[in-house]
């Protein structure tokens, strides 16, 4: 049962709520921010802690209140969040090769002209991306949680995108 005076949102022809979104976004009210980090690993593995580096995007954004969206632009690469505690860090790795050992390469069909089908479903456990809300100017982390950047064949240059939006 609806209350006086609230809409029936089911009532709306599919499209309107687009439209009315882009109303808002063109009227200001929703704004976007869009940034590439750039990570050169010399390691094949690492975990390298970038909750700073997005933040550092949010101030740079001036989005009070939305979402952020960071994933890895790389197929080898995954971005999660977690503890930045060095032991688990260490046992992240351990089961990961355990679940997709690295060698001998030629388990994989993959592995033709390369090495790295081990790090594609590395990439595939721990996740391509993840989401944030952004409150009061903040990231909404819980109080032992931070963003990472998993790189699972490294020693080239790779990216990572930081998109947000609110308002």
């Amino acid at each position: 049962m609806k209350a006086k005076g609230e809409r029936d949102w089911r009532a709306f022809q599919p499209g309107i709520l687009s439209v009315m979104v882009k109303q808002i976004h063109k009227e200001g009210f929703m704004k976007s921010y869009r940034k590439e980090l750039w990570f050169e690993v010399p390691t094949r593995r690492a975990f390298i802690n970038i909750t700073r580096d997005v933040e550092a995007c949010l101030r740079e954004s001036d989005i009070r209140e939305g979402l952020v969206l960071v994933n890895a632009m790389h197929i080898t690469a995954s971005v999660f969040i977690n503890d930045d505690e060095p032991g688990l860090h260490h046992d992240y790795d351990v089961w990961l090769e355990k679940l997709a050992p690295h060698e001998p390469v030629s388990q994989y069909r993959h592995n033709v002209g390369e090495d790295n089908a081990d790090a594609h479903m590395k990439r595939q456990i721990m996740g391509r991306e993840v989401v944030v809300a952004v409150t009061n100017g903040a990231l909404d982390l819980g109080p032992w949680e931070q963003i990472f950047y998993g790189e699972f064949d490294g020693r080239r240059k790779k990216r990572v995108l930081v998109k947000i939006i609110g308002e």
